[in-house]
């Protein structure tokens, strides 16, 4: 059995020879650079001080290659546009070092040069003469966003601002889209994940826009929050101009790749908190379920992609309506949220929905927990989710820093022994 023939039947609730794996097919399912780098050398994938490239600069993300996916027995692997979380493309690539030492490589518009009180600024589009969009404090791991909101004027709020991103997608991209997806077809035997840009209604990493120069609109994250229930006929228009923007990139995207992708990633907007969730159910129902539906029945009525949603923390109360809203695969499964126990979330939803991640805890076992602890919490969750199929192993969103390489090896392991059906 192939990668791509497990990841099928994974995906449609059968049971494959093994459980299905995924690293870094998309940006809630990869490893932090430092990290990456030190599995490689436990792996001894490369020479001391080889370079990893950073392939997501916001949450400093390493390049996960074949060579990686083929030492763990990976299934899946992402695919999106040239453009990162800045704005510039991922090119002419230059050495740098982190605060941590680990030796990378990254994009030629990448700024390395800290500011007078140690912070790294990154630049929307790499523009150092345009505003800083986020910062890394020194001694840091990853970019904060600067939230750079303008004077609001009510009077002169206008949805069309907090539009300017969300643009019909450029012909040069879809072109690319096209190469990219006739090649991991050819080159891989791997389920393709395909990164569907702009799709993700209300998803607060992209409110404060770092990809743009001079962002209008509402760009604050806690007055964006605060307005989905002050200004919520605003921000319903917001997501239904969004929307029809959408509408309109899906047939161009889909005449571009075709059914090559398996997966469409869709969505990265959180919904809950560690203890609860942000919204009741009602308002998910009557503010994003309406949009989410119309993009996911335009997916199922026109390809055979499966539909992928990320949200994070305590979200038992909505996964009903977000399975309604046509979404096929749950992630990242965050179990270590509060009312998120594995074994009901596989009794109540296990048939309707696969649950892609869970596989162990990053914030407290995976970085902090003995060998012993991750063995016992993979197996668990393994023999917990895997029955039935319907599950693909991941940890809970990306693996971050300094994460003992041991415990990444008998996570591994681990996944590895008990994954067989």
């Amino acid at each position: 059995m192939n990668h791509k023939e497990r990841a099928l039947l994974a995906l449609n609730h059968q049971e494959a020879d093994r459980v299905p794996l995924d690293l870094g097919a998309t940006g809630q399912t990869g490893m932090q650079v430092s990290t990456v780098y030190a599995l490689r050398q436990a792996l001894k994938l490369d020479p001391p001080g080889t370079p990893v490239k950073v392939t997501e600069p916001f949450q400093m993300l390493g390049e996960i290659k074949e060579d990686l996916l083929d030492f763990l027995g990976a299934d899946f692997i992402g695919m999106g546009g040239t453009k990162n979380f800045f704005g510039f493309e991922n090119k002419d690539w230059k050495e740098w070092q982190t605060y941590d030492g680990t030796p990378v490589l990254v994009p030629g518009l990448f700024n390395t040069e800290p500011d007078e009180d140690g912070y790294l600024m990154q630049y929307p589009e790499g523009d150092r003469s345009a505003m800083p969009s986020a910062k890394m404090p020194k001694g840091g791991f990853y970019f904060d966003s600067i939230v750079r909101q303008p004077p609001l004027i009510e009077e002169e709020l206008d949805p069309a601002d907090n539009l300017e991103e969300f643009t019909l997608i450029a012909d040069d991209q879809l072109e690319y889209m096209k190469r990219e997806s006739i090649r991991l077809e050819k080159e891989s035997d791997r389920a393709i994940v395909l990164s569907l840009p702009n799709m993700a209604f209300g998803d607060i990493a992209l409110v404060p826009a770092p990809t743009l120069k001079n962002p209008k609109g509402i760009r604050d994250m806690e007055e964006w929050y605060i307005s989905t229930v002050t200004r919520k006929d605003y921000i319903m228009e917001v997501f239904a101009r969004q929307c029809d923007i959408a509408l309109a990139n899906l047939p161009k995207i889909f005449e571009a790749v075709g059914n090559r992708p398996t997966v469409a990633w869709v969505s990265g907007t959180d919904f809950g908190a560690q203890n609860n969730s942000f919204i009741s159910p009602r308002t998910f129902r009557t503010m994003y379920k309406p949009f989410y539906s119309k993009i996911n029945d335009w997916i199922h009525a026109n390809t055979t992609w499966k539909t992928f949603i990320h949200s994070c923390g305590s979200i038992m109360p909505l996964i009903p309506d977000i399975i309604e809203s046509g979404f096929d695969i749950l992630n990242p499964v965050q179990i270590s949220a509060a009312n998120m126990d594995p074994n009901e979330l596989k009794q109540r939803f296990g048939d309707r929905v696969v649950f892609w991640g869970g596989g162990i805890d990053t914030q407290r076992v995976l970085p902090f927990g003995t060998v012993a602890e991750v063995k016992e919490q993979v197996k668990r969750h393994m023999e917990i989710f895997g029955p039935g199929g319907g599950y693909v192993f991941n940890p809970i969103h990306n693996v971050q820093s300094k994460v003992p390489v041991e415990n990444l090896i008998a996570m591994y392991e681990t996944q590895r022994e008990y994954g067989k059906y």
